[in-house]
């Protein structure tokens, strides 16, 4: 019996996944709840698993391709034996490459002009209108930017959801008729030349093909993974890594980013860690990292001052109540910040197997999209890898990151009398249309307080 294969959502808020790794091939048999396929999502990456033994018959979705939920991705042959014994043929490139997801009509989509002048009775019901409509950040910034009015769009995703393939759409529609109206004349001046063919690819380890090169070779089938050409290699971006980068120039644009430095005396954590280690990791089957210590550390400031603890909507400063601090997590393909829930209701030995278990998750791809969202502060750990210091950019709604240095043994001056100290610097990174310098040393100073003066039991 056949199996459908299906893309899952992944959370009620993804309506959409993209297939970054098939990890069988038609033929392989499967096992029930074995690693199928891997997707990429606008919030986590995951392995999913079959959902019934038998073979994989069909791969219907190829990689890179992003999808609505629910599409039908590959077949399971549930009986097994003759697709075992004669394996599907490998898909046609058509088959392998289907074209992407179908587009509204120009009676579904209407594309306003940029020439055409808005009604406001329009643009009011566009506004009044906005949170029923179902779309993404990017869409809705895409719309933003180019002056398409979302309510006009009917969406192709599910339920309506408008997805990037129809605004995309819209805007072509839009350009359109500004390119046709480019004078004759021009034309006859400079005749259109066909684009070069792309040049011959070059065997792995040769240089790469860059620029619109690059486009025209993916255009004639070139495989996506590596392009050899010149004095080039050029490796697509990953979907993860296109969404780091969204996310990342959107943090910029949005909020207005001040930084703030201080140095913390660890000197007394430090002993603490290394007394209690050995014992701790016996004891609680749980290795003992300094990270749980800055976190206690971060809630302290930000119970102390509230105003970190923040996102801003429109005109008003939303302060929350529950502290969600996310930890950054670096991964060998991206970086994802899943977060500690409730933090300030934990004490160190809960924080330390939260870290531990959400890290170890998150590198072998098993992690939740609600456990990476809905973080009201960030802290990342550039100091892990052997940094002085790093300026890191806000983490959106977020209006606060707190960027951890290096430990190192200094020598500092106490009490007018050089000494060796164990030493760490530490950044705080803030929205300053919410938080003031004032507050932000302020916040710092708790923070060193807590860490120079730790009083605190391990558990």
């Amino acid at each position: 019996m056949a199996v459908d294969v299906v893309m899952p959502q992944m959370g009620e808020s993804i309506f959409e996944g993209t297939i970054t790794k098939w990890l069988k091939k038609p033929g392989d048999k499967v096992e029930r709840d074995e690693p199928l396929f891997e997707i990429s999502t606008d919030k986590v990456d995951a392995e999913i698993p079959s959902p019934s033994a038998g073979v994989l018959k069909e791969i219907k979705i190829a990689e890179g391709q992003t999808v609505p939920i629910q599409t039908i991705v590959a077949v399971i042959d549930g009986a097994g034996s003759a697709a075992a014994s004669a394996p599907a043929p490998a898909a046609p490139p058509a088959k392998a490459a289907p074209a992407p997801a179908p587009v509204p009509t120009p009676a579904a989509a209407k594309p306003v002009a940029p020439s055409s002048p808005v009604s406001a009775p329009a643009a009011a019901a566009s506004s009044s209108s906005t949170e029923r409509i179902h779309s993404s950040p990017l869409v809705r910034r895409l719309a933003k930017e180019h002056n398409v009015d979302l309510s006009a769009i009917e969406g192709t995703g599910a339920g309506g959801r408008i997805t990037k393939e129809d605004i995309e759409s819209v805007i072509a529609g839009q350009s359109a008729p500004a390119a046709a109206q480019a004078p004759a004349s021009a034309g006859a001046a400079r005749p259109s030349v066909p684009p070069p063919a792309p040049a011959p690819i070059a065997a792995p380890g040769a240089p790469a093909v860059h620029g619109s090169q690059f486009v025209a070779a993916l255009q004639v089938g070139v495989p996506r993974e590596r392009i050899y050409f010149g004095n080039y290699e050029v490796l697509p971006l990953s979907n993860m890594r296109q969404k780091i980068a969204e996310h990342m120039v959107a943090s910029k644009h949005v909020s207005a980013h001040v930084y703030s430095v201080d140095e913390i005396d660890m000197t007394k954590v430090a002993a603490i860690r290394a007394k209690s280690k050995e014992e701790f990791e016996k004891r609680y089957e749980t290795k003992l990292t300094f990270m749980p210590f800055f976190v206690k550390a971060a809630v302290a400031g930000l119970r102390a001052y509230p105003t970190l603890n923040a996102s801003l909507d429109g005109t008003s400063m939303v302060l929350h109540k529950e502290i969600n601090v996310g930890i950054a997590v670096a991964l060998d393909w991206g970086l994802l910040v899943p977060v500690i829930r409730n933090a300030d209701e934990k004490n160190l030995l809960g924080i330390q197997r939260n870290l531990n278990d959400l890290a170890e998750r998150a590198r072998s791809k098993k992690l939740k999209p609600e456990e990476v969202q809905e973080g009201t502060f960030s802290i990342t750990n550039p100091g892990v890898f052997g940094g002085l210091f790093g300026l890191p950019v806000i983490s959106q709604p977020n209006v606060g990151i707190l960027g951890l240095g290096a430990i190192e043994k200094r020598p500092v001056v106490i009490n007018d009398c050089p000494d060796i100290r164990s030493m760490c610097y530490v950044t705080l990174s803030y929205d300053h249309r919410v938080v003031d310098g004032a507050v932000a040393h302020q916040f710092l100073h708790k923070v060193k307080e807590t860490l120079e003066n730790w009083s605190e039991p391990l558990v």
